[in-house]
Order: C-alpha cells, then structure tokens, then sequence
C-alpha cells in the first residue's frame, strides 16, 4: 500500500510553489515552481491578475505531483500558505474574479491612512496592526469605493472577498467553502485579534459588509475538500492554512514564547511568538496571530521588511547588474570595502518600525570609483540592517520577558537564506548566531506540518524533532566597535530619508 503524502501549496508575490512531502519524514518527493507578473499601474500600485495566480498553483500542483512519483488519490491532506494581505474579490455565483487583486506592497491608500491618523490608537487596541496601506482593509474599502459595481454587490451579498488563501480555497473546494485561518484575518484590520472575530465597529470604520468575509478557522482545521479540479481528484481534504509568515514560523519550530525567526523573502519577516499573551508593541511592531492547531489563540510580534528578494530582483531585472539572483552574493564579494556606499531599500515606503509608506529608495555614498559590485553589497547590507532594526525593537518590546530570549539565535529561512556573505553580514550586524533551517522553504513546510497536524497525521512533539536541527550557523565575527559604527551610520541614513518622505 502506497504511504501518505502531504500536498503544500505556496502562494507567494513573485511565484506560486508545490512540493509534496512524505506524511512521515516530511521528506520533499516532488515539487515545482513558477513565476507570476506583478503589474504596476501606477507608481506605488501593485497589481496582480487572479486567474494568473490560480493557473499557476494548478499548473505547479500537477507538476510536483508527476515528479513525487505517487498517486495523487495518496494525497492524505493539502496545506495552503499564501503571500498576506494581498485582496481579492469575485463573484459567488460564476466565481470569475472582480478586477486585479491589490498586493500587500501597494499603496494606494496612504491618503486615506493619512487623513485617519488619528484613529490608529483603537485600531491598535483591537487588531494589533497600524492604519498603513498593506493591511488588506484599506484595500478592501478602496475597492467598494472606486469600482462602481463593488459596493451594491457586496452588500446584497452576490460578491466575495478574501486574501489569496480564500480564494485558493474557494477554487479548490468549487466554491462549497469561502474560509480563511485566524493568521490571514488577522491581518486585515477587520479582525479582533483578543474576540477573534471580525469586528462591526471595524467593519463599519472602512465600510465594508460582513456578508464579504470568509468562515475564520484555526489554522489547522477542516477547509473543505477539493471538487470540480482536472489536476487533484475530488475528496482532497484541506487541513492546513496560514499566512506566508505564520507558516514559516510554524516550520522552523517555533511553536511556542520565545522562539524567534526572520524569512528573506520578496519582504522579510521577523516573527517572535510570544504564547498567549498578545504582547503591544512600544516600538512600532505588530501584534500578530500565530498559527493555531486549535480554537486557543496565539500570538507573535512581527516585525516587515517590504523589501528583502526585491532589492536582488530590482538589481537583476531594473539594473541589469546581474543575470540570476544567485550572482549578487559573488557580486558583493567583489566590493570594495572603502566604498561607503548606503541602500535604504524603501522602493515601496518603509515598513516597521519606521512606517513611512510615501518613502522611497535612497543611495548615499555615491562617487565615481562606486561599482555595480558596491551596489549589490549595500543592497544586501540594507537588507541586513532593516532587520536589525527590527531585532532591536523586539528585544527592548521584551525586555525582562521570557520572549526575550528566543532571539539568541535568529532562525532564518527563504530564499536570500541560501547566500552565505549575506547571513555572515545579518549575523556581524545582529552580533548574535543566525542559524540556517535544514529545509530552506520553512514555509511550504509550515503548511505541510499544520495540514498533518489538521489531517491527524503528526503532532507538536514529532515536529519539534523534526526542526531540531539548522543546516549552518553563522556566529557573528565583527568587532563590536565595527557594528556600531555601521549601525549608527545607517540609522542617520534612515533618518534622513524619513525626513525627507514624511508629509509635512
């Protein structure tokens, strides 16, 4: 008799992933990627096609199971992690997809977040977020209210709406189940992070129908099963969903408070859990839902990077300065270290703790001996820095706290993870260990683990065996003078670009 597998779909910005995994090992048999488009309208709008993003997860899905060599009826459960706070709307009843969804990066909304400052206190209080443009209720609301169409449908409960979990599960189930977990809701500013519930007073704050929003579940639980689909069998069930983050931090093992991790993805994510306590932020985080296995909330601090992957992809792609991403770690190692050149990478504003979104990029340090070489350094080095930043606002929101003390030792996964010169730099700038996961796509993983935790199929216990082990450590080798020069060196950096973006 053949043995179980566990099906993970990825939904990432930049690409859609499958791989499928053996129930027990968690070992990978078969997997497959492929690029989306990002489409960019207007400077600071970020779009993608649905019906892209849906072919895409079918065409990798039928791919890594051909490569995984079983069966796909051996599918015991399908786990679904998806890129946050991207939004999608569709029709009910034929189920095509109402315009482009808006993605997370997009800033459409920053007037409107503007006018509305002054709200961001109870909003805090209640959803754990800022009142920024890459939470999916700003977009949500400048949907009903600039598509003429939206508003009347929405409200006589012919529409739906959800992130990109939602609508994966919607196409998948053939429209039986329009659900999402506590870990996307909570990213929405619609959601009482404490009530775990969508909230009126929030809903009523950005206009937006309740009848529009999914079931909320936890993250490991019953999603539908699959029906209508031409590359899975009817009867799949879907047993695990969480957001992008909330995965990774679920498949480097971090299942309870203290145990911190950062993914370099198009973004990058520091996530801290902090149990059941939803720690405020003093310092600019967010109060976030962790992964769930049951109806008991959990809950992380999170610190975002918007731009991480992407500063590699514009060198590649906007610059030309490389042919792959995987040519920027040999690039940088060309630099000159003389060459003081700086990257504040806020090409789609600045994330925390900073929360500028009309910020943009800024290269200090120009001269005529700069080469592309110092460029891919100080793009991988801003990266590094941001997330700095962000471990030292954690550790001063934890101060004293057993929270603290997960970050010792930063766990790192995703793609930039794989570039040796960059995680030496993030451990020099951090002057504590960065630890390699042994499986660089924690997300996929932390899909897979809550799909067999939600299928029956494993627990915490075998999982945090699993996840025991990094693949490389990398101990930090800076004299502690030579950081703080560099940081403090970056912050007036930073500063000045906050300075020169903020509205006035």
């Amino acid at each position: 008799m053949t043995s179980p597998v566990i099906l993970a779909i990825d939904q990432g910005t930049t690409s859609s992933r499958a791989i499928v995994y053996d129930a027990a090992t968690f070992a990978v048999l078969g997997a497959a990627q492929q690029e989306t488009e990002q489409h960019y309208p207007r400077d600071g709008w970020v779009e993608h096609e649905p019906e892209e993003i849906w072919y895409s997860v079918a065409r990798t899905v039928r791919e890594a199971v051909a490569k995984s060599g079983r069966d796909a009826k051996s599918i015991a459960a399908v786990g679904i992690t998806n890129q946050r706070e991207t939004t999608v709307v569709w029709d009910r009843a034929t189920g095509r997809t109402v315009g482009r969804a808006i993605v997370w990066q997009d800033r459409r909304t920053t007037d409107f977040c503007r006018e509305r400052a002054g709200d961001q206190p109870w909003l805090t209080a209640k959803t754990g977020l800022v009142l920024d443009p890459y939470f999916s209720g700003t977009k949500l609301r400048w949907m009903l209210n600039h598509v003429p169409e939206l508003k009347a449908g929405a409200e006589a409960g012919h529409l739906a709406a959800g992130t990109i979990d939602t609508f994966l599960i919607w196409r998948l189930t053939g429209g039986a189940s329009h659900a999402t977990d506590a870990s996307n809701a909570s990213r929405t500013l619609l959601f009482n992070i404490h009530d775990m519930t969508w909230d009126d007073e929030l809903l009523n704050f950005f206009g937006v129908p309740r009848a529009l929003l999914p079931e909320v579940k936890p993250s490991a639980a019953e999603f539908g099963v699959t029906k209508g689909l031409d590359f899975l069998p009817d009867g799949v069930p879907i047993r695990g969903v969480a957001g992008d983050q909330q995965a990774a931090l679920f498949g480097q093992g971090c299942f309870g408070p203290g145990a911190g991790k950062c993914t370099y993805g198009t973004g990058a994510f520091f996530l801290l859990h902090t149990g059941d306590t939803a720690v405020s932020s003093a310092h600019k985080l967010l109060t976030t839902v962790a992964a769930t296995t049951d109806a008991k909330p959990k809950y992380a601090i999170e610190g975002a990077v918007f731009i991480a992957g992407a500063a590699v992809q514009w060198l590649r792609d906007g610059l030309h300065l490389v042919a792959s991403s995987a040519e920027v770690e040999q690039l940088a190692r060309q630099s000159n270290p003389a060459e003081g050149v700086l990257f504040v990478p806020g090409l789609v504003g600045l994330g925390a703790p900073h929360w500028v979104p009309e910020a943009r990029g800024v290269i200090f340090g120009l001269t005529r001996a700069t080469t592309a070489a110092d460029l891919g350094r100080a793009a991988l080095e801003g990266v590094a820095f941001q997330v700095a930043d962000l471990i030292d606002a954690a550790v001063r929101d934890t101060a004293g706290a057993a929270t603290a003390a997960g970050i010792a030792t930063l766990k790192v996964d995703g793609g930039m993870s794989a570039n040796d010169w960059f995680l030496q730099f993030q451990a020099d700038v951090l002057g504590r260990p960065v630890a390699r996961a042994a499986q660089g796509e924690s997300t996929a993983l932390g899909a897979a683990f809550l799909a067999a935790v939600g299928a029956g199929l494993a627990d915490v216990a075998k999982l945090s065996a699993l996840t025991s082990a990094a693949a490389t450590t990398f101990e930090p080798r800076m004299p502690a003078a030579d950081r703080g020069a560099k940081l403090a060196a970056w912050r007036k950096a930073v500063r000045a670009v906050v300075a020169f973006y903020s509205a006035s």
